[in-house]
């Protein structure tokens, strides 16, 4: 039902336009409140690079994070990574994550980056804090934040946006009657916008989502998609349609589909359910993170890169580096 309202198919949007009137009232208030200087900003020692949406719901931005850590490493950037660990509850913060630490503790997105990039990822809901952490550990050249873009208390060098490109801003409204937690307009101010999927406009980076070999949860062990039948899929993310798509478009006609929440947490009797005898389960690379620990051996997970327009792409890499300098 809330696709259908923030797309505009349903006109039930209208009902909770007061709500989303107040939603923009506050948060334009504290913007200005900021940009005023009515309240502090907190700014790094080191560049910070905000990668963030205007929008609720799965756009791609935590493998773009990757995409862009991973890119920046092999040009000898030594990049840490911060995150406010949504869905995580550490005993203290700031958290500073290692291979013993938990989704549990620190969220999935940041285990996931962590895992994937082996840079130092520190975790924490005010991020200034995190990135505190990360400063002093040291042998750090530049900062990227997943998400955080409407944390304004964070001074930033660099804002990269990402945008679902099929669904772009759907009805255009704030929360809750529309997908929106700031309006188109922000992208004026923002250095560079990042495209996932669809048709980018002008001056938009075009992205699309590259699948990879299944992996097994329990044993590591790669597998093309094509190999597989029998199939249950899974996805605990912002927008699960995009991972059973991504299936279909690789060959994969599931046999069942099941939506869960984002950054929901799972029981091992639970994800054992979902399958009968001779059947697959097949999860998003966000899942796996949490499955691992109880993993059986018909659990596999499929990750994607995000694959960039290269000479936008390479663009981009250069003026964030300039940064660094």
């Amino acid at each position: 039902m809330i696709e259908r309202i923030w797309s505009g198919r349903s006109r039930l949007y209208l009902l909770l336009l007061p709500a989303s009137w107040l939603y923009g009232l506050i948060s334009n208030g504290i913007r200005l409140s900021y940009q005023l200087g009515w309240r502090k900003v907190w700014r790094a020692s080191l560049p910070v690079v905000v990668v963030g949406n205007l929008t609720a719901g799965g756009n791609g931005k935590t493998p773009v994070v990757i995409w862009l850590v991973e890119a920046l490493q092999r040009q000898g950037v030594r990049v840490g990574v911060v995150s406010r660990g949504y869905g995580g509850k550490a005993a203290q913060y700031p958290l500073l994550l290692n291979p013993q630490t938990t989704t549990a503790e620190a969220g999935d997105e940041p285990v996931l980056i962590y895992q994937r990039t082996h840079a130092p990822v520190a975790v924490s809901p005010r991020r200034s804090d995190a990135v505190k952490a990360l400063q002093a550990a040291g042998n750090i050249d530049l900062i990227v934040t997943d998400d955080g873009l409407q944390h304004y208390a964070l001074a930033r060098d660099f804002e990269i946006v990402v945008i679902d490109g099929v669904r772009r801003f759907g009805n255009g409204w704030w929360l809750p009657a529309g997908p929106m937690r700031e309006r188109a307009a922000r992208l004026n101010r923002v250095d560079a916008v990042i495209v996932n999927g669809g048709t980018p406009c002008a001056n938009e980076i075009a992205m699309q989502l590259q699948p990879g070999d299944a992996i097994n949860l329990k044993t590591g062990a790669a597998k093309p998609l094509a190999a597989f039948d029998q199939v249950v899929a899974m996805a605990g993310i912002g927008h699960p349609p995009r991972f059973f798509t991504t299936l279909k478009q690789q060959g994969i006609t599931p046999l069942k589909e099941l939506s869960f929440a984002d950054h929901q947490a799972y029981s091992e009797a639970e994800l054992r359910a979902l399958t009968s005898a001779g059947q697959v389960l097949m999860m998003t690379e966000k899942d796996a993170v949490k499955c691992r620990a109880f993993a059986a051996d018909n659990w596999w997970y499929l990750p994607v890169d995000a694959g960039l327009s290269a000479a936008p792409a390479a663009e981009l890499l250069n003026r964030i580096k300039t940064l660094c300098h």
